[in-house]
């Protein structure tokens, strides 16, 4: 598995290995020792699928008081541009962000780590996303960052004149100086297997 490196401290672009013939193809969507050894040893807990059709933007979502999740993402059809935003207090990088296009053709995946806002937007017809989490999905704990918070600046690729289709969580989302943030350490959660900070 190739990775590379994103701007946001711990984040990475993923390109797995992909045999393919005039049949077809064959790739690992998951092996936990091939991601233990790139150092995503993490207990994931909860694997998600969502399908939106184009310009459907979800985000940017992340979760407090001890339920931050880590996701790796990526798209079985269609194509997203996917983001990321620091909200750990301690990173190198915090208020920042980055995002990829990600795609069906291509295979890649993002791994967004725990203490991040993630949110993506669709760019074809439709698309299916898929998430691997590191908690389980709190309802309670969800907090929404702004997806257009002018203090981060998200350059979402959204051709002019078009609004994204949101829903209402989304639509009211806190701006940055506003939303809940993570203090140093508090997005590592408590002991899960394979918790670094453990280690």
């Amino acid at each position: 598995m190739r990775t590379e490196p994103l701007k946001i401290e711990g984040a990475l672009l993923l390109q797995p290995q992909l045999f393919g013939d005039e049949r077809g193809f064959f790739l690992e969507t998951w092996n936990r020792k091939v991601f233990a050894e790139i150092g995503l040893d993490y207990d994931f807990v909860q694997d998600n699928h969502s399908r939106s059709s184009k310009s459907v933007l979800r985000g940017m979502h992340y979760q407090v008081n001890g339920k931050a999740q880590g996701k790796i993402v990526w798209v079985s059809s269609g194509a997203v541009f996917d983001a990321v935003v620091d909200l750990r207090e301690d990173s190198p990088t915090f208020g920042k962000w980055d995002g990829r296009l990600l795609t069906s053709v291509c295979h890649e995946r993002l791994w967004a780590p725990p203490g991040c806002a993630h949110g993506f937007l669709v760019v074809s017809d439709h698309a299916d996303f898929h998430y691997k989490c590191t908690d389980y999905y709190s309802p309670k704990d969800e907090r929404t960052l702004r997806w257009d918070d002018p203090e981060i600046g998200i350059y979402w690729p959204i051709p002019r004149g078009l609004k994204p289709q949101l829903a209402p969580r989304d639509a009211a989302g806190l701006g940055f100086s506003e939303c809940e943030k993570y203090a140093a350490g508090s997005h590592l959660g408590l002991g899960f297997p394979g918790n670094p900070a453990l280690t």
